[in-house]
């Protein structure tokens, strides 16, 4: 159900991770989100950074805004996305310290950044029963929204990834597993939307990533019917976005650079969802027309015209050109303009996430009015707040 993104054309948003100030140094830990606002220096400090965020992409004159992953402890290379909801999943048993053997993938190792990252990932085991999620999404909707009056995203990591984070010590498979816990954050998902959020947006279904590999435990017909599980009924409430990337731990890409989504997207296209999203910005559009030839017309397209992997600020007209190679192929009224993937988890400097938002605002606004479509406005590039003078 198109709510949020109902109206507009050639909308801007980013992934959803931005950089955590500094300053920020309190973490959750295990706590629940409700606990950590309870305490003084942790709810400032959260809500501080928030207001930050919505400043920042407000300045930049972004369209639908994100909570940055505010509630995410400040752990390497985003081991928070994963480990705040494994956290906070009942069945779910304590991490072991130990690195597990899916730590030597793509033949990593010691001096290796991956392998580092990878060491961090402290893996739990599944002995009971899964059970409820308390991971408040809906709380952390609620903070962010009352800062702004635009559309605010918000966004989790999926039971597919969730699944394979796992020791299963319980289930009888693995599949067996993933519909057990798509099934306790569905019901996540659902306060969510009750809550009011017009966006959820449900992070990296498998299907991509796994036809990369040999190993096809789930098949991606299982993993279809998984996602759809985990976001069944919501579309009556809320837009609902799939984001898809090929990897973001420490800005670092996990595949191939030329790696395709030509196998996996006739079954990204039969999840049940509004938006999908999908990488753009680093492979210089590679798969663009295969965007607007294979996925569904009722469907929305998020792509990626900046990158997270790069310092190097995409220039406006860079975008532009980008924006213009994809709308050969999708209307402007179904493209959506977004990043590859989150600028947070240990990426870059907040300088740096700021000017790229800035960059793909200007870079839309140039194909705007080429289009002859309303241009957003940018505070950030208003020559009357410049701090410089500047010479006409």
């Amino acid at each position: 159900m198109f709510t949020a993104t109902k109206a507009g054309s050639l909308l801007t948003t980013t992934t959803g991770a931005l950089p955590r100030p500094t300053w920020y140094t309190e973490n959750l830990r295990g706590k629940t989100l409700s606990e950590g606002l309870s305490r003084r220096a942790y709810r400032e400090q959260h809500m501080d950074c928030l207001s930050c965020h919505i400043s920042a992409q407000n300045k930049a004159g972004i369209d639908i805004f994100v909570d940055g992953d505010t509630r995410l402890d400040d752990d390497v290379a985003g081991k928070s996305w994963v480990s705040y909801a494994l956290e906070r999943i009942l069945g779910v048993g304590a991490a072991d310290v130990e690195v597990q053997p899916y730590a030597a993938m793509d033949n990593t190792g010691p001096g290796d950044f991956v392998w580092e990252v990878i060491e961090t990932r402290l893996t739990p085991k599944i002995k009971h029963e899964i059970g409820a999620s308390s991971m408040q999404l809906d709380r952390a909707w609620k903070a962010a929204a009352s800062m702004s009056a635009k559309p605010l995203k918000v966004g989790s990591i999926s039971a597919q990834v969730l699944a394979h984070m796992c020791i299963n010590e319980y289930y009888d498979s693995r599949f067996e597993l993933l519909m057990a816990l798509s099934k306790s954050l569905n019901e996540e998902y659902h306060t969510l939307a009750d809550a009011g959020a017009p966006i959820v947006q449900i992070e990296e279904p498998a299907i991509h990533q796994s036809l990369q590999g040999s190993n096809q435990e789930i098949t991606p017909e299982k993993y279809v019917e998984a996602f759809n599980c985990e976001v069944a009924g919501l579309r009556d409430k809320c837009e609902v976005w799939a984001h898809t990337c090929w990897g973001s731990p420490g800005a670092q890409k996990m595949f191939p650079m030329d790696v395709s989504y030509k196998d996996a997207l006739p079954f990204l296209d039969q999840l049940d969802i509004d938006v999908l999203t999908l990488e753009g910005a680093s492979n210089g559009g590679l798969d663009f027309p295969l965007y607007g030839s294979m996925i569904s017309k009722d469907k929305k397209v998020a792509v990626g015209f900046i990158s997270h992997r790069t310092l190097q600020i995409e220039r406006p007209h860079e975008v532009a050109d980008l924006i213009r190679l994809c709308l050969k192929y999708i209307e402007p009224e179904r493209l959506i303009l977004s990043s590859d993937c989150g600028f947070g988890r240990q990426s870059m400097s907040r300088m740096h996430a700021f000017y790229k938002m800035v960059s793909l605002v200007r870079g839309a606004n140039i194909v705007r009015k080429e289009l002859g479509l309303e241009e957003a406005y940018i505070p950030a590039a208003d020559t009357k707040f410049s701090l410089v003078p500047i010479k006409q």
